[in-house]
């Protein structure tokens, strides 16, 4: 295999890529950061200047990556190739909060694959080793080919804290013709089989030590960084803050590990677990035998909207599909919150390769 050199401004790093490498995978192996989060092409996150060299820019969405700006000799450097030795200039803002853990592989065995809401599974995998991460980040699978096709990667949030190093959980939504979710965990996936994966990847995580009250929203799977985020803060005591964490769903079949937040509910004071229903009433939820107290009731942004007159001091923390991600960024900017103090992380999947979805770049992802 060809190997060319990356060399990274502004700090002057070189890494040595291999042709069939993206950029981005050498660097973060390397321990070299640069920023990214969909790491499919779509988020543009990744996106640097190329100063010299020649790259294959893969299947960078034309969204992501406008064709004046491959003109100009900009890059994703997630799906960048090198065809020789190649220099770009990044912006390499690291937060001082976050340890940089570099990617690595390792095989895993599936322990726990069960059904936890709606279209929706729980998967904990044994790895041969103990991975580094923070609290928020995700992992890559290598989805394996069937009929003759070439495997694949898809990526998922760790739903589990980093004290729990060897053994990892995720939350996955079943997406119809998915060939990561539909085509492999919700059909031939199994307990006890042998998986592949790699990271840790991603910047959306926990400002461990801040003392600002985080509110966490999250859509659907959206939850699993947040739980991550919130088991770290309260069990490790990596956070000084109060934490209030918006778990939205259509109906409560829509919700999952409610149980588990109450109880950290109960058990913490300074976390508050806000269950929201868009879909159900409080008279439903009664008829059922469940006290409507339990649960907020609208869309999760009405609910904040309703529960905060200012969030002025606070910190955002927001995950989930894109438009409900879109809608609460406006719901907290309109309580008085900072967009420095807004983190995001949108749920992609390849169907947003082909549409529009680039974000403010005042937000951080």
């Amino acid at each position: 295999m060809t190997t060319h050199t990356i060399t990274v401004e502004p700090v002057g790093r070189e890494v040595e890529c291999d042709e069939d490498q993206t950029i981005l995978d050498a660097c973060l192996r390397a321990g070299v950061w640069l920023p990214h989060s969909c790491t499919h092409g779509t988020c543009a996150t990744c996106k640097v200047d190329k100063l010299d060299g020649e790259v294959d820019l893969g299947e960078a969405s034309s969204f992501a990556l406008m064709d004046f700006e491959r003109d100009e000799g900009k890059l994703l450097t997630c799906c960048a190739r090198p065809r020789g030795d190649v220099t770009i200039e990044a912006d390499l803002d690291v937060d001082e909060d976050m340890e940089v853990h570099p990617v690595e592989d390792y095989t895993g065995t599936v322990v726990v694959l069960e059904d936890i809401a709606q279209d929706t599974k729980r998967l904990v995998v044994e790895l041969d080793r103990e991975v580094g991460f923070n609290a928020g980040q995700y992992m890559k699978f290598t989805v394996p080919g069937a009929d003759g096709a070439e495997p694949c990667d898809r990526t998922w949030s760790i739903g589990s804290p980093p004290g729990e190093s060897s053994r990892l959980e995720f939350h996955i939504r079943n997406v119809p013709g998915g060939r990561g979710t539909d085509g492999w965990v919700f059909s031939t996936l199994a307990t006890g089989d042998e998986v592949r994966l790699s990271g840790p990847y991603g910047r959306f995580v926990l400002k461990t030590g801040d003392d600002k009250h985080a509110i966490l929203v999250g859509g659907g799977t959206g939850v699993a960084p947040l739980k991550s985020m919130v088991r770290h803060a309260l069990e490790a005591g990596e956070y000084e803050g109060d934490l209030t964490l918006y778990a939205g769903g259509r109906t409560r079949a829509h919700l999952y590990d409610v149980d588990v937040f109450r109880a950290l509910a109960d058990e913490y004071d300074e976390f508050t677990y806000r269950p929201c229903l868009s879909d159900e009433t409080p008279e439903q939820v009664e008829a059922d035998g469940e006290d409507p107290d339990d649960y907020a009731f609208g869309m999760v942004t009405d609910v904040i909207e309703a529960d905060h007159a200012k969030l002025s001091g606070c910190r955002g923390y927001l995950c989930g599909p894109p438009q409900m991600v879109d809608a609460a960024l406006k719901t907290l900017m309109s309580r008085r919150l900072f967009p420095r103090d807004i983190f995001r992380e949108d749920f992609f999947d390849e169907s947003d390769k082909n549409s529009t979805g680039l974000k403010s770049p005042l937000i951080k992802r």
